[in-house]
C-alpha cells in the first residue's frame, strides 16, 4: 500500500499527477498481464479536511494506526522562502512529523518529493541521510536542516529507507522509482505510456543565477570566473579578486550553491562548452581551449561526468 500524507494545504498537480502515475501502472499491469499485486494507494491526511493551493477541497482518510509499506510525502503549496517558512511552522506540519516518524518505526519507505523535501527534514528523519530537494530552495534547506547531507544536483536521490526527489515534476521520477522497486519492465512501460524521459540530475535545469544573486560575495566571484574560464582556476587568485580570504569565500559558496569554489568554475565551464557545441562549428578542441582545457578528451569526461552526455548527444538537442 502507498500512502499520500497531506499536510492542510496541499499542490493539486503532485497529489493528482503521482495517484495518476500507480492508477496507469495498475492498468498496464492488468493488460500486460504482469504477475504480482497491484498498487493501493490511499491519500491519508492529519487534518480532517484539505485543500489543494487552488482552494480544491482533497478527500482524504484518516492516517490509521497500520504502516503503509510506502509513504509519499507530495509538496505543499508555497514555493518561496518566506511564505514556506511561516507554513512549517504550522501545527499541522508537528503533527505529519509525529505520524511519519510512528511510520518510519514501523519499517515503512519513506519518501517525499518537490517541497514535501521539507516536511520530512522537519520531522528529523533525514537528519545523517542524504537528500535532494527543490533547487532554488537549497539555501533555506541548508540553514534549516544542516544535519542533512544534501545532494541537490540529483533528480533521486535514496539513503536507507529515505527516498528524496528534487523539483515540481520530480514527483513523477519519484512514483516511477517506486513502480521500478516492483518491477523494472513495468516502470518502463509506465514512462512510456506518460512520456516520461529519464532525467538522472535537475542540475541541468537549475537557474544558478537565482541563488547567486542571493549572496554578493558568490555573485563578485561568478563574474570573476566568467571572465576567466579560458585562463584556468586559482584558488588563490579568485579569493584575491573578490576580496575574501580562500575558506571564507569557501564557507559563502558552500552555504548558497552546495558547491566549492573549483567546482563551481567547472560548472560554468560545462554551461559554456555546451553553449559553444550547440550554437558554433567550434570542434571539440577549439571548445576546450576556450573554457581552460588543454585538449577535447579532458572535456569529453568532463561532460560525461556532469551531464551524463557525450559530444554527439548533447550537439544532437541543439
Amino acid at each position: 500500500m502507498v500512502c499520500l500524507v497531506q499536510p492542510r494545504l496541499a499542490r493539486n498537480r503532485f497529489r493528482s499527477g503521482t495517484r495518476s502515475d500507480f492508477h496507469t501502472a495498475n492498468e498496464l499491469a492488468e493488460m500486460s498481464d504482469f504477475p504480482g499485486e497491484r498498487f493501493e494507494v490511499k491519500i491519508v491526511a492529519v487534518s480532517a479536511s484539505v485543500k489543494t493551493s487552488q482552494g480544491l477541497t482533497v478527500p482524504v482518510q484518516a492516517t490509521g494506526s497500520k504502516a503503509p509499506d510506502c509513504v509519499v510525502v507530495p509538496a505543499i503549496g508555497f514555493k518561496m522562502p518566506e511564505p514556506l517558512e511561516a507554513a512549517l511552522a504550522r501545527p499541522e506540519i508537528k503533527d505529519a512529523g509525529i505520524v511519519l516518524r510512528q511510520w518510519a518505526r514501523k519499517g515503512a519507505m519513506m519518501t517525499a518529493a518537490c517541497i514535501g523535501t521539507f516536511i520530512m527534514a522537519e520531522s528529523g528523519l533525514l537528519d545523517r541521510q542524504r537528500a535532494t530537494t527543490t533547487w532554488w530552495l537549497v539555501p533555506v534547506f541548508r540553514r534549516r536542516y544542516p544535519s542533512v547531507s544534501l545532494d541537490e544536483s540529483q533528480m533521486i536521490v535514496k539513503s536507507g529507507r529515505f527516498v528524496t526527489a528534487g523539483a515540481a515534476l520530480s514527483h513523477m521520477d519519484l512514483a516511477l522509482w517506486i513502480i521500478r522497486g516492483v518491477s523494472p519492465k513495468l516502470a518502463s512501460l509506465t514512462a512510456t505510456y506518460l512520456i516520461v524521459d529519464s532525467r538522472p540530475t535537475q542540475s541541468a535545469y537549475a537557474l544558478s543565477d537565482h541563488l547567486v544573486h542571493s549572496d554578493p560575495l558568490v555573485q563578485r566571484f561568478e563574474d570573476w570566473a566568467r571572465t576567466r574560464l579560458k585562463h584556468g582556476f586559482s584558488l588563490d587568485d579568485a579569493a584575491r579578486a573578490v576580496a575574501s580570504s580562500k575558506r571564507t569565500l569557501a564557507r559563502h559558496m558552500h552555504s548558497v550553491l552546495g558547491k566549492s569554489p573549483l567546482s563551481y568554475f567547472q560548472s560554468l565551464c560545462v554551461e559554456r562548452a555546451v553553449h559553444l557545441l550547440k550554437t558554433s562549428d567550434a570542434s571539440v578542441d577549439e571548445v576546450a581551449a576556450r573554457v581552460g582545457y588543454a585538449d577535447a578528451t579532458t572535456l569529453r569526461n568532463l561532460l560525461r561526468r556532469r551531464l551524463k552526455l557525450g559530444i554527439k548527444e548533447i550537439r544532437r538537442t541543439a
